[in-house]
């Protein structure tokens, strides 16, 4: 009664808390427009012609990507801003008409940037943001133009392929972003919603500047692809990078859309974190159009390969390109507006700790008892892969990039669990409860060894495996923690997926892709989890009941718990043999195996029998050492296969 009475008042707590939040923002939003607070003088027509402003823009750059793709940037010769009516164009009158429209249109976007100022200084008091904003986006628009000139001025059009276009086209493309963008801010602004303050702001900044580096890099490294697409099509971007006679901006094509990826997954860590961190309504809905727009943008990029890349495709992966950008600075923006309730919660003084201290501090961070049987699973699949020694540096980097990133992904687990690990007597002395660690420095810190991983994987091994481990951290940080764990009793089911990453690491790091073995280790794992984390729950049930959180033996009961275990220990038993009978391994995995299957039944057996916590701390021990020593037969049977043992 005691743990459903808890997890009932959690819930009540949480819903008036979510009540009380909804009544009081109208109120707040209707005191804006009164408040002395110059920056919360909000002016809607100012916001809506701002708006409208970045849509102009938008619809500027969809036309220069266009100028760029059909070869018309030397309709006006070289001259500018004005067109050379005696030069002839490559493309005849069309270029010269496509190239007059874009200077025109552009030549539009300085008196709309203008007008933009004028107004926010007739409409805001000195010192209000929107001053500020609409300033940048006044300097942003002339750095605009003079790019432009450059490009016709130095003959960096049409057919040129040379190192300064690549480099004046990719200063274009970061400096339209932030044009869109301090544009985006001004209108913000202006709708009284608070002025952006980095004070007391610590925990989101620098994963902030890494998001904004991030988007940045991939839209260079988009810019040269369409740049390359352009002047050198080929029907193979694949084939075509591995020939050593290639362009060089031919050979760098692939990297797009692996970063793609990459940055993709970054981007749902910082949304997530972002929310959570800052649980405004502003921040959430921001945080979702983010999310949205890079999938709908990975998905246009996808279909550009496909199609191989038509021009109309091409002006709208750019524009959703910045709209991202976008995207990603209004949510920062709202997140970073004192008017936001922080979850950091104030950070009392604290004396400075012994380096030692900090040091074991840190380490707490990352959980390293539950990394430990990650690493022996990924090294494993290693060695199942080679067929024996998979070599030095791919396992050193496979160790310690794993290490890195599982570390990461708990370090992040805590900054976000800090509020129910406080109520709990097992996590009631981590770092981020007692603010050993302050929440930024947590952050600083996860942030920091989800780059050290992915770089030390992608040195080492080679990118798959990189993405393949921010896969699994954004899995676990996103899915698990951040959405399931909190609100059903499936959380362990669907979140052990992030645990069954590693062998897919280690496998990957070895073989360069993933075949039937490797998806077999990942679904053993998958399966597995719920058998071993659930006999655990049964140990904690009370104080996941005092914190509120739906684990199984919470929501359901013991005999429903204890149910499932024998369930998915069933589906353990039977995955465990499957690679013999489909010929993948040989007699020592199956003589192994079944030994071990039938202590796993034993005591999931006796576990059912009797539902007490000896049986349950027998299970679960005992689940950790049948992983193991599962991997461990993997490994050596594949070598033995070969008939090297």
């Amino acid at each position: 009664m005691r743990r459903h009475s808890a997890l009932s008042d959690t819930r009540e707590r949480r819903e008036e808390t979510s009540q009380a939040n909804a009544q009081a923002e109208p109120s707040i939003l209707a005191d804006l427009s009164n408040s002395n607070d110059p920056d919360r003088r909000a002016v809607p027509k100012f916001a809506t012609f701002a708006w409208f402003v970045l849509i102009y823009n938008l619809a500027a750059v969809a036309w220069g990507v266009f100028v760029r793709a059909s070869k018309s940037g030397d309709g006006g010769g070289a001259q500018w801003p004005l067109l050379d009516l005696s030069h002839e164009p490559m493309n005849g009158a069309f270029a010269r008409l496509v190239e007059g429209s874009h200077r025109v249109s552009t030549s539009l976007c300085g008196v709309l940037a203008i007008v933009l100022v004028v107004m926010a200084f007739k409409n805001f008091p000195k010192g209000h943001q929107a001053r500020l904003f609409s300033s940048v986006a006044l300097g942003l628009t002339l750095v605009e133009g003079l790019i432009g000139a450059a490009l016709v001025l130095f003959g960096l059009v049409t057919t040129n392929d040379s190192a300064a276009r690549v480099g004046v086209m990719s200063f274009h493309v970061i400096s339209t972003m932030l044009l869109v963008s301090s544009i985006a801010l001004a209108a913000m602004s202006a709708l009284g919603s608070g002025r952006i303050a980095f004070r007391d702001n610590g925990a989101i900044v620098p994963i902030s500047v890494v998001t904004f580096l991030g988007v940045m890099v991939l839209a260079v490294t988009g810019a040269i692809n369409a740049l390359s697409h352009t002047l050198m099509p080929v029907k193979n971007v694949l084939v075509q990078a591995s020939n050593p006679d290639a362009h060089w901006m031919q050979q760098i094509q692939p990297l797009h859309p692996y970063l793609s990826v990459a940055v993709g997954l970054f981007v749902c860590i910082f949304a997530g974190l972002l929310a959570h961190l800052r649980p405004s309504e502003p921040v959430k809905r921001a945080s979702k159009i983010m999310v949205a727009t890079f999938c709908a943008q990975l998905l246009m990029g996808l279909a550009n390969i496909r199609l191989e890349a038509p021009i109309w495709m091409q002006m709208v992966h750019l524009v959703l390109g910045d709209i991202l950008f976008v995207s990603i600075v209004v949510a920062v923006a709202f997140g970073l507006m004192n008017t936001a309730p922080h979850r950091e919660g104030s950070l009392r003084k604290r004396d400075s700790m012994a380096l030692r201290e900090a040091v074991k501090a840190y380490i707490v961070l990352t959980k390293p008892r539950v990394i430990s049987l990650l690493l022996f699973t990924a090294g494993a699949a290693m060695f199942a892969a080679a067929k024996g020694w998979p070599g030095l540096v791919p396992f050193l980097a496979v160790m310690v990039g794993g290490y890195l990133s599982a570390g990461a992904a708990n370090a992040m687990n805590m900054v976000v669990d800090r509020d129910i690990d406080g109520r709990m007597a097992r996590t009631s002395k981590r770092p981020t409860v007692t603010q050993s660690i302050s929440t930024p420095a947590a952050m600083n810190f996860s942030l920091a060894l989800t780059f050290g991983s992915f770089a030390v994987l992608w040195a080492g091994a080679n990118l798959w495996a990189a993405m393949i481990a921010l896969a699994g951290q954004a899995f676990y940080v996103c899915i698990y923690t951040l959405y399931l764990k909190r609100r059903t009793w499936q959380n362990i089911v669907i979140g052990g997926a992030a645990g069954a990453v590693p062998p897919m690491v280690g496998w990957v790091a070895v073989m360069g892709s993933l075949n039937a073995m490797a998806w077999w280790m990942f679904a053993l794992i998958f399966i597995w989890t719920p058998v071993h984390f659930w006999a655990l729950a049964l140990l904690l049930k009370d104080d996941y009941a005092e914190a509120g959180v739906p684990m199984l033996p919470v929501a359901k009961g013991e005999k429903a718990t204890v149910s499932q275990i024998s369930f998915y220990t069933a589906l353990t038993v039977a995955l465990s043999l499957l690679p013999f009978f489909v010929g993948a391994s040989g007699l020592i995995f199956l003589i192994s195996v079944i030994a071990m299957d039938l202590i796993l039944i034993r005591l999931c057996v006796k576990l059912y029998r009797k539902i007490e916590r000896p049986q349950a701390s027998a299970l679960f021990h005992y689940s950790m050492l049948y992983l193991a020593l599962l991997f461990l037969a993997v490994a050596v049977d594949q070598r033995w296969l070969i008939g090297n043992f």
